[in-house]
């Protein structure tokens, strides 16, 4: 196996960011312009994604999370839709590693139950795992336009998006079932009551694959966690209100490093 590929870049602390399903780092774009004077970015291209299309890491959350933390240094995570199922369980499972958590349209369930009536209908999923055996591609742009679907920028976050997909090459067709897989069967909400790192939570209100209802109430099952709304973003407010994500995203940032020093002085 080889390590992940991680594009490192900007001034100050460090601040690890992972992507979502079928993706890779430089989706990130426009959110790094706007962090990179505030912050030493280290954007990861997941297993079987981008640059790490032939690392071998199987996606799922205990070897991801691992091959992350073999990578990057201490520091807060910040994931988008599957890059927050994996960022979650780092900072559950790893506090002293990820000493923040950012969950950017992401939520510790995606798939609706009894219990959790925010999720998606689980047969959006089986369709989209059956759509890959057929036409992974034209699977991909029907994943792309539900993410778009909804921003007041949808035409320009949809072309963003599909420019993007395959800018660093094809992603493994194996690996895109087991992120559609870890997406639909993970529930790490048992972990929230004893999240022991502050996070954030930020979500798109016209958001139409991670409904902002759920993300706050993950939010306010977690004692050290808040939620924020960016207005008129859907699923990649990162895209086309950077600058608001970047604000909330420093904001937070800035409160948890004084959190954690204030702290370690009372220590």
């Amino acid at each position: 196996m080889t390590q992940l590929s991680v594009d490192i870049t900007g001034h100050g602390p460090p601040l690890i960011l992972l992507h979502g399903w079928a993706m890779h780092g430089g989706i990130f774009a426009p959110l790094v312009q706007a962090l990179r004077e505030h912050h030493t970015l280290h954007v990861v291209d997941l297993p079987g994604h981008g640059h790490s299309r032939d690392c071998g890491v199987p996606l799922q959350l205990n070897a991801c999370v691992q091959a992350v933390l073999d990578v990057v240094p201490a520091a807060p995570w910040c994931g988008w839709s599957l890059g927050g199922l994996l960022a979650l369980h780092a900072a559950a499972t790893q506090p002293a590693r990820v000493p923040a958590l950012a969950m950017l349209c992401a939520t510790p369930k995606f798939v609706v139950s009894d219990t959790w009536p925010h999720g998606m209908a689980r047969d959006v999923f089986t369709g989209f795992e059956a759509g890959l055996r057929s036409d992974w591609r034209a699977t991909i742009d029907r994943f792309i336009a539900l993410e778009a679907f909804g921003s007041d920028h949808m035409r320009e976050e949809l072309k963003l998006l599909r420019d993007a997909v395959l800018m660093r090459g094809e992603p493994s067709p194996r690996v895109l079932a087991e992120g559609l897989q870890l997406l639909e069967q993970s529930d790490l909400r048992d972990a929230l009551p004893a999240l022991a790192v502050p996070s954030v939570w930020i979500g798109g209100r016209r958001d139409r694959l991670v409904n902002p209802a759920a993300m706050q109430a993950s939010a306010a099952q977690s004692a050290l966690a808040h939620f924020v709304q960016i207005e008129h973003a859907g699923h990649a407010p990162f895209l086309t209100h950077a600058n608001a994500v970047a604000e909330a995203l420093l904001g937070f940032l800035d409160t948890s490093d004084r959190h954690a020093h204030e702290g370690g002085q009372k220590q």
